[in-house]
């Protein structure tokens, strides 16, 4: 009987003894598969842990930050009464704000007198009186920020940070799999150039 004609010889030679799989498991699944799969649960557990404590960390380390500008600026500002002194002049960006620039004038600490220039309502005309905002030098300031701005503040950087976390574990499971598709690539090219030669043999022998 000719190798041709030996029930043997119906098929190519597998290239390594393949080892049969444990009882339940996927003869299919190779090593990498579980390479990868570990890999996922393994992102997908930082991911549930890593994804609210850095938001959360973040995020108030954030509110604690501008709250302690919104304190100094508070201690730092204050109110006084003064005197519009020109007609006011509509200022870039300052109308949607209901906002306008005009000089005014107040007495300062020591009867002095000071001036400056403001953003004042738009209804106000020059001799009308406004309150504005000064520091403890007498120069015009804008309004202390608010607690609502800290807490903005640490929500938005909360979100942000929740977003790259997520950015990060997306990114880190195409590295992985990148990795390994390129090992599996390898491993197949390795193996096609043991059995091609077997085959073109079969059909062209």
């Amino acid at each position: 009987m000719s190798t041709q004609d030996s029930p043997h010889a119906s098929g190519p030679h597998r290239p390594h003894q393949e080892q049969h799989p444990a009882k339940g498991g996927n003869p299919l699944r190779r090593t990498s598969d579980r390479v990868e799969a570990w890999c996922s649960r393994l992102l997908l557990l930082l991911l549930a842990l890593g994804l609210p404590l850095a938001s959360v960390t973040v995020g108030l380390a954030a509110y604690d930050s501008t709250m302690r500008t919104v304190q100094a600026q508070s201690a730092q500002r204050h109110q006084i009464t003064a005197r519009v002194t020109s007609a006011p002049e509509a200022a870039p960006g300052s109308v949607a704000h209901n906002k306008q620039t005009a000089h005014v004038s107040w007495t300062g600490k020591g009867g002095r007198q000071r001036t400056g220039t403001a953003q004042v309502p738009l209804d106000k005309t020059a001799g009308s009186t406004v309150r504005i905002w000064v520091d403890r030098e007498g120069t015009v300031q804008d309004p202390p920020m608010s607690a609502s701005n800290a807490t903005a503040t640490g929500w938005l950087t909360g979100g942000l940070t929740a977003l790259g976390v997520y950015v990060g574990f997306v990114a880190a499971r195409k590295g992985v799999r990148l990795a390994l598709n390129c090992g599996r690539y390898a491993q197949w090219d390795a193996e096609w150039d043991l059995v091609e030669p077997l085959w073109s043999a079969r059909f062209h022998g």
